[in-house]
């Protein structure tokens, strides 16, 4: 059910250069399904500000004792609010929202994900882990450098530890050396790659999370694919 909480930060956690997670703790209980997101407001005076009231998605499963939301950091009003928030400062959101959401009895699924677009797929992941279900994964994730893999000790952890979750890095550029992780690809996800490392993709259910061009692009991948489109499930980010 959708509600306005009152919720309390609690710390700040770097995942790249350009991308902090922070975490909250909530007065009254949150419930939503993996691959929702929610509404940080800022500016309780005008919930129509769009420059303070923003949408991120959970970056933490559903159970946990906090909440977790993840954010590209850039020169925005919306990024320096969040980056100036101290330990026990209270914000309000408005949660839970989104369609493009797990459920349990999905046996086979597959992301193709680019750059923060990561978030929500955490969450269902991580969720997929806690409650020890035997989800067959693909993960397909694409950055413009290696060093812009975020969450990537978090998704090698699991990986390494569950065999039913496999994992393709992208990047478009190597960066300032060579690539490090062997499960890196230089280029960009396309259907060579979808074809040649997505095993059963015929039978999985696929989910996007990105800026609007990115979506489509992978949606049209799927489709092109012979998925059907109840198959896959998108969520654009925007204006993030």
């Amino acid at each position: 059910m959708l509600q306005e909480v009152r919720v309390k930060f609690i710390e700040k956690i770097k995942r790249t250069e350009t991308v902090r997670s922070f975490r909250f703790k909530s007065e009254q209980k949150i419930d939503f399904y993996p691959g929702q997101f929610l509404q940080v407001i800022f500016d309780e005076q005008n919930k129509n500000n769009r420059n303070l009231n923003k949408y991120l998605s959970f970056s933490s499963a559903p159970g946990k004792d906090y909440i977790e939301v993840t954010k590209k950091i850039s020169d925005s009003k919306f990024s320096q609010r969040l980056l100036e928030l101290k330990p026990g400062s209270r914000i309000l959101m408005k949660a839970p929202m989104g369609t493009c959401i797990f459920k349990d009895e999905y046996e086979k699924i597959g992301f193709l994900i680019g750059g923060i677009g990561i978030t929500a797929v955490i969450s269902i992941l991580e969720y997929i882990i806690d409650k020890g279900l035997a989800t067959d994964v693909y993960l397909l994730y694409s950055n413009k450098i290696e060093d812009d893999i975020a969450f990537k000790p978090e998704i090698d952890n699991w990986s390494k530890n569950n065999s039913k979750i496999k994992v393709i890095y992208t990047v478009s550029t190597a960066g300032n050396g060579e690539i490090k992780d062997k499960r890196c690809f230089f280029g960009r996800i396309n259907k060579q790659l979808f074809m040649s490392k997505v095993t059963h993709y015929n039978q999985r259910i696929f989910f996007i999370f990105g800026p609007p061009n990115m979506v489509t692009a992978m949606k049209d991948l799927c489709l092109e694919m012979g998925r059907l489109k109840e198959m896959v499930k998108t969520e654009n980010f925007i204006g993030y």
